[in-house]
């Protein structure tokens, strides 16, 4: 369809007052449009020519709005950094509607409208940084196989906003299956609203859970929330593979189905620290990369303790518990897809573990050392490999192949078929936070080619692109523990 057939429902909304507040837009008086994510055109069904239309400018800025849309502050609380805040929602963004695309509804969000009820203190815009890297960020996640919301177009503006400098608004429509998080069924809760609580189960259920809508209310309510522990745990699993840091995992940033949500100051690995926190604002590591399955875990005992209006605690233990194995069996899944194992072998934890540690002791680049084991075919000396790990850690890492060639003799399997299934499990690219400040410099400086080509790399991070190495080199030394914060 074309831009000027998009219709949206809002079934959220529609819920009623008590889920949060109707309110317009503060759009850019000189918007300006800078990309337009044309996969995300296809999850909508809107023609992929659609690209080029230049009314993107006025609807990504919420100048237009789209037939049927009802601008919608939702409101929610959580806990962040493991306090509880009950004076949180939408502060700078709406949900405008949903468009269902091939039986899937997918949700917009206005990202940086304007000032909300829920605003506090808080101007309701975000600045063309923070948005290029939620921008860039969800096509990154879901390019390696990880659960994320996404953006459909990026608007820019003259407009000045204020954070540790002046800065430059900008605004993202992000999509989304729902905006629905941990947080929302907290408010309900803690505010003992109790029968609206149950109707947002209820709705929750009705998208992504109907084999649960005829169970009584203790038992729906129970399978939503094994619902939730299982997708979390997939998610935490596929974080740790890839070397992912979301950086702020408060309860009003986890998705009630799994999806990585709310991008802030997130990083990818660069050298291999277990300890690595992005977030300079995360004085204690609570949010640092090892602590990530822990913190996830800590979040869905909030969310089970919100649930326990309808389910008896035994139950509520019995879901949280399936958390732990499913995340091992998830994360080990992952892992020996990036050994180029196909079976599992009770000794694959300690080799994967040992290899991990190795890596932390030589401070090797993640992504750089995967990438190269993929083309490994037991050779010695490993060059390769060696070129990524200092000399004092070389004979640690021909200790540890050997214990991975005999590994891989047991496998029987073909090194070529094995390389190839390798290079589709360890990615070449990925957004690495000094990336990611290259494209942002430039596009405050009006030029948006560096953009377009990361967008495009991340895309499809497995594939070779020659002609575009020095996206996938690991960065100098400057462009590491690049200071992040909330506010990106």
């Amino acid at each position: 369809m074309k831009l000027s057939q998009v219709t949206l429902s809002h079934h959220y909304a529609d819920l009623g007052d008590a889920f949060g507040t109707r309110i317009d837009p503060t759009p850019f008086e000189h918007p300006k449009l800078i990309h337009v994510n044309p996969a995300a055109l296809e999850l909508l069904g809107i023609d992929r020519d659609e690209v080029d239309n230049p009314a993107w400018a006025q609807f990504g800025c919420g100048k237009k709005l789209f037939p049927g849309s009802k601008p919608f502050a939702m409101k929610y609380t959580g806990h962040q950094f493991g306090v509880y805040n009950p004076d949180l929602g939408d502060g700078r963004a709406l949900l405008l509607g949903e468009v269902e695309h091939r039986g899937r509804p997918w949700e917009l969000h206005l990202k940086g409208a304007g000032k909300t009820p829920y605003s506090r203190f808080g101007d309701g815009r975000a600045v063309l940084r923070s948005t290029i890297r939620e921008y860039l960020a969800g096509e990154a996640l879901h390019g390696l196989g990880i659960r994320t919301t996404r953006a459909l177009c990026l608007v820019g503006s003259d407009e000045p906003v204020a954070r540790e400098k002046i800065e430059s608004g900008a605004m993202l429509i992000r999509v989304a299956e729902t905006h629905i998080r941990f947080g929302h069924f907290e408010y309900f809760f803690y505010t003992r609203q109790l029968e609206a609580l149950m109707q947002l189960i209820d709705f929750t259920c009705a998208r992504f859970l109907p084999e649960a809508l005829s169970l009584p209310d203790s038992e729906k309510a129970e399978a939503l929330l094994r619902f939730t522990v299982q997708r979390s745990a997939d998610l935490a699993a596929g974080w740790q593979a890839a070397g992912f840091a979301h950086g702020v995992l408060n309860t009003d940033n986890m998705s009630i189905i799994g999806d990585t949500f709310d991008f802030g100051p997130y990083g990818f690995l660069d050298d291999y620290e277990p300890e690595f926190i992005c977030n300079h604002s995360d004085h204690t590591g609570r949010y640092a990369f090892e602590q990530q399955p822990g913190v996830v875990l800590w979040n869905l005992n909030a969310l089970a303790h919100a649930f326990s209006a309808f389910v008896s605690t035994d139950s509520l233990k019995d879901c949280l518990e399936e958390f732990q194995p499913h995340l091992i069996d998830a994360y080990a899944a992952r892992m020996r897809a990036k050994l180029g194992l196909t079976t599992g072998e009770d000794g694959d934890r300690k080799l994967c573990a040992d290899l991990l540690q190795l890596l932390a002791d030589a401070r090797a680049d993640y992504t750089l050392f995967f990438r190269a084991l993929a083309h490994y075919r037991g050779e010695r000396p490993p060059e390769a490999l060696n070129a990524l790990v200092p000399a004092a850690q070389q004979d640690a890492l021909l200790h540890w192949l050997d214990h991975y060639d005999q590994r891989l003799e047991r496998e029987n399997s073909d090194s070529s078929s094995r390389n190839r299934a390798m290079l589709c499990a360890n990615p070449k690219f990925v957004l690495r936070n000094y990336l990611a400040q290259r494209v942002i410099d430039a596009a405050e400086g009006g030029d948006y080619r560096p953009l377009q080509t990361l967008f495009e790399l991340l895309q499809s991070p497995f594939d070779e692109h020659p002609e575009h190495e020095t996206w996938a080199a690991s960065p100098p030394e400057t462009g590491k523990h690049m200071p992040i914060s909330c506010s990106s």
